[in-house]
């Protein structure tokens, strides 16, 4: 939409205290106009180009030009083929895509169709928000997808959406940019996200950024304008909600019951669930544990070696167009390995397994009975199994231990609890010493007499 309602302002000087001297020193000049009322601006780093810029403002309003009131731009500074943001974020897709991990081409194409939805236009006449979602998500930001047969209200959808994407230099206007951080920031139902998922969100955003840069389509990131250090993520809870972290009796219980879980799926996952919780290894990490990564001696502690992980993206995402994908450990370099020290109990579960079951034709300890990796969704399943008796009925209906990841949780918040160096507990685990402290230091559920009692025989 464009206006020939236009007015300007002087350029503003933008000073800064120096925090050694005390004195006020020039840090850049701000540029400041209006388009049918609304505020626009954009900084310079020198007086002399903010001086320019203005200039030729003026120049295109004194000669009758039409100016877009998204941009804020004249349409001489327009002319020529316009790019959408959702024309930068496919060509961001695309170039992201042969160098990304399928989870990392996921987190992408998660984070870009939440701004991608609030970068528009208007929403006047917009499809379903799942709709939309679903379109963008399983065949827009998805390279080998995109050009796949669509279900006609996908079609409308995009359509819908080619029309109404905002141009890519409407991110010039900080308020544009505050509303796709906004996007970042909130789940479905408005509330805060979780503070990983923020960033994952955050990351795909600024990195569409910096490629728009790279190809001229912004003069300058958005992100790093200092008005955009005004902008805070809604404040939520960093640490694991304690209430999931079961105790060393809760967790033999739901082993046992695990193991009882039909005929030969619960007794064929019990080690795996031991590893998570006595090797303190990610879901991913214990489906993808070979032979020859486990030291299993006859007595006392063993240790897990292991560099590689099979994870469970989804075939629509992989290269080989399977399920799984094996990628490098999370968070280190390339064809680094990490080793982990398992006590005498989970010795005894892996010998057993192998024992029962053998190993696959390709190493691994654990696969189902027809030899294929497990997903994610099996594992969720037995354990809601296991639960059911295992727990007690308040239990059932808590956080408590519901998830495979929250035995993760139990093993690396036992060790801590037992008095174990962080430092030791981060290597174990895969995790910087400063996540340690934010995600997991608290107390196992049902172990705080533990701690009254030492507290209770300091104070005498």
């Amino acid at each position: 939409m464009n206006s020939y309602d236009v007015r300007f302002w002087s350029v503003k000087t933008n000073r800064k205290k120096n925090p050694t001297t005390g004195k006020s020193q020039v840090t850049s000049h701000t540029v400041r106009w209006t388009v049918a009322g609304r505020e626009k601006s954009r900084t310079f780093k020198n007086r002399e180009g903010a001086k320019n810029f203005l200039s030729d403002l003026r120049q295109a309003a004194k000669s009758g030009e039409a100016f877009d009131v998204s941009s804020g731009l004249p349409d001489s500074s327009l002319q020529g083929p316009t790019v959408t943001w959702f024309e930068h974020a496919l060509s961001y897709v695309d170039h992201k895509w042969s160098r990304s991990s399928a989870k990392e081409r996921i987190s992408v194409a998660e984070g870009l169709t939440a701004v991608t939805l609030a970068l528009v236009k208007s929403t006047q006449g917009a499809p379903d928000g799942t709709v939309l979602r679903r379109a963008l998500r399983r065949w827009s930001f998805n390279v080998v997808q995109r050009d796949a047969p669509k279900p006609s209200e996908v079609e409308t959808a995009l359509r819908w959406l080619e029309r109404n994407s905002l141009p890519l230099t409407a991110l010039e206007d900080p308020r544009t940019v505050t509303a796709a951080l906004d996007a970042c920031a909130r789940r479905l139902d408005g509330k805060p996200a979780a503070p990983e998922y923020y960033r994952r969100r955050r990351r795909a955003f600024s990195g569409a950024l910096k490629y728009a840069v790279r190809l001229d389509r912004l003069r300058s990131n958005p992100l790093d304008d200092k008005k955009a250090e005004d902008w805070k993520p809604p404040t939520v809870v960093a640490t694991v909600d304690r209430r999931r972290v079961a105790n060393a009796d809760q967790i033999r219980n739901l082993l046992d019951a695990i193991g009882n879980v039909g005929s030969t799926q619960g007794p064929r996952l019990v080690a795996l669930y031991g590893c998570m919780y006595y090797g303190m290894l990610r879901p991913q990490e214990a489906v993808s544990l070979e032979g020859k990564s486990c030291e299993l001696p006859e007595e006392g502690w063993g240790a897990l070696d292991f560099e590689a992980v099979y994870s469970a993206a989804g075939k629509e995402w992989t290269d080989a167009g399977e399920v799984h994908e094996e990628r490098g450990l999370k968070g280190r370099p390339v064809n680094t390995r990490r080793r982990v020290p398992i006590p005498p109990v989970l010795v005894s579960m892996l010998r057993t397994h192998i024992e029962q079951y053998g190993l696959a034709s390709d190493g691994r300890l654990f696969r189902t009975y027809t030899g294929g990796k497990y997903q994610p969704s099996t594992l969720w399943r037995v354990l809601q199994v296991a639960r059911e008796t295992a727990l007690t009925e308040d239990q059932v209906g808590s956080p408590l231990a519901s998830t495979p990841y929250d035995f993760r949780h139990a093993g690396i918040s036992l060790r801590l609890n037992a008095g174990t160096p962080p430092a030791l507990v981060a290597e174990w685990a895969g995790h910087s010493v400063e996540v340690l402290y934010r995600v997991y230091a608290h107390c196992l559920d049902g172990d705080d007499d533990r701690w009254f009692g030492r507290i209770e025989d300091e104070m005498g």
